[in-house]
C-alpha cells in the first residue's frame, strides 16, 4: 500500500506539501497540486479520513438518530436504519447511528462537533424535543416522520390518515360493515410515537365521515387476542379488522378470531395497514397497505443531500401516497369462506 513517502517522492515534492495539496490548508501552485494528485492517483494512495474531510470541508457522514425504548419495534427500527445507510451510500455518505436514550444529546453532539454534514431523524413522536433542536442548530436536518408542530422543519413521511381511509373503503366496497382497529400498545400510544397517533386519527375521522362506529384497541402481551376479544365484545358482528400495529401482534389475529369461532377471510376480511412487514408468510397472508422504509428514507436522504449541497430548502412536509398490496384476505360479505 503506497504512502504518503512515495507520493512525495514520485511528485517530486516534500511530504509537507503532499499533505497540504490533499487537504487543501494551504494554497498551492495549480501545477503543484494536480502533480501531487495525479502520483497519489497513480500509485493508489488513500489520504488519511481527516485530510479528505479538511479538502472538502465536509465529513460525508450523516448521522442518524433513532433511540431507543423499551416498546421499540428493532425490525423496523433496523429496517429503516439500513434503508437510510442504503440511500446514504447512493449519495456518497456513510451513516453513524445514534441510539441514544437522550436523543437529543446525539444530535446535539453531531452538529456542535460537525461530525456530520447532516441528520437523518427517525422514531419521531407527536412533541419531539428533537424538532425544536433542529431549529436551533445550524446541521441540515430532515425527519422521517411528522412531529405535531412542523414548523421550519423538512419532513418526510406515508400519508397515513390516507391509508387509514384506503383500508376502511376497501373493506366498505367488499360489503363489510363492522370494522375495528388494532393499534400499538398502549405505552407506545402514550409515548406519542407519530405514526400510530396519526394512523388512528385518520381511521377514527373517516370512520365518522361514513357513519361507521369502528371500535380501536390495543393489544397487550405482544399478541392480538385481548385486543380482538375487546374489539368482539364491542362490535359481535364484527366482519372487517385493520391492522396497524406490530408484526408479533399481526401475526396472531388469525389464531385469536379463530378462538371466537371466526375464519380469515369468509367472516372477517383482514387489512394491515401502514406497516414495514410483509404478510406473505402468514398462515393467512393479509392485504397490505405498507409503510414503505426505502421509499420514505430515499426521499430524506434525497432532501437531505439537497440541502447541503445548496445550503438550504424551504421547510416542507412531504407525504407519501399508499399503496394497496392484494393476497385475498379481502373477499365480499356474500361469498361463502369455502368459495375463497
Amino acid at each position: 500500500m503506497a504512502t504518503i513517502q512515495d507520493v512525495a517522492r514520485e511528485a517530486g515534492v516534500s511530504i509537507s506539501t503532499v499533505s497540504y495539496a490533499l487537504s487543501g490548508k494551504r494554497s498551492l501552485k495549480a501545477e503543484t497540486r494536480e502533480r501531487v494528485l495525479a502520483a497519489a492517483a497513480a500509485l493508489g494512495y488513500l489520504p488519511h479520513a481527516s485530510a479528505r474531510m479538511l479538502a472538502a470541508n465536509r465529513s460525508h457522514i450523516l448521522a442518524v438518530t433513532a433511540p431507543l425504548h423499551p416498546d421499540t419495534d428493532h425490525s423496523a427500527h433496523m429496517v429503516f436504519a439500513m434503508e437510510v445507510t442504503k440511500a446514504a451510500r447512493l449519495h456518497d455518505y456513510d451513516t453513524l447511528l445514534l441510539v441514544d436514550t437522550d436523543a437529543s444529546e446525539g444530535m446535539r453532539r453531531s452538529a456542535g462537533t460537525a461530525l456530520a454534514d447532516g441528520i437523518v431523524v427517525l422514531d419521531v413522536d407527536a412533541h419531539d424535543e428533537r424538532a425544536q433542536l433542529a431549529r436551533d442548530i445550524a446541521c441540515p436536518t430532515v425527519f422521517i416522520g411528522i412531529p405535531a408542530d412542523t414548523t421550519g422543519l423538512v419532513c418526510v413521511d406515508l400519508d397515513f390518515a390516507a391509508a387509514a381511509r384506503d383500508a376502511i373503503d376497501a373493506l366498505l366496497v367488499a360489503g363489510r360493515r363492522n370494522i375495528g382497529l388494532v393499534s400499538h400498545p398502549l405505552e407506545t400510544m402514550r409515548r406519542e410515537s407519530n405514526f400510530p397517533l396519526r394512523f388512528r386519527e385518520g381511521f377514527v375521522d373517516h370512520a365518522r365521515e361514513v357513519g361507521l362506529e369502528a371500535p380501536v384497541a390495543h393489544p397487550e402481551f405482544h399478541r392480538a387476542h385481548e385486543a380482538v376479544a375487546a374489539l368482539l365484545e364491542a362490535q359481535p358482528d364484527l366482519d372487517g379488522l385493520v391492522l396497524n400495529t406490530t408484526a408479533e401482534v399481526a401475526s396472531s389475529v388469525t389464531a385469536a378470531l379463530v378462538e371466537h369461532g371466526r375464519t380469515v377471510p369468509g367472516d372477517v376480511s383482514v387489512i394491515a395497514a401502514g406497516v414495514t412487514f410483509s404478510t406473505a408468510r402468514f398462515t393467512v397472508p393479509f392485504d397490505t397497505i405498507p409503510l414503505d422504509a426505502s421509499a420514505s428514507c430515499s426521499a430524506a436522504v434525497d432532501l437531505l443531500a439537497r440541502i447541503i449541497d445548496d445550503g438550504f430548502v424551504a421547510p416542507e412536509t412531504t407525504l407519501l401516497p399508499p399503496t394497496y398490496i392484494t393476497r385475498g384476505s379481502v373477499v365480499h360479505a356474500t361469498t361463502r369462506p369455502s368459495e375463497v
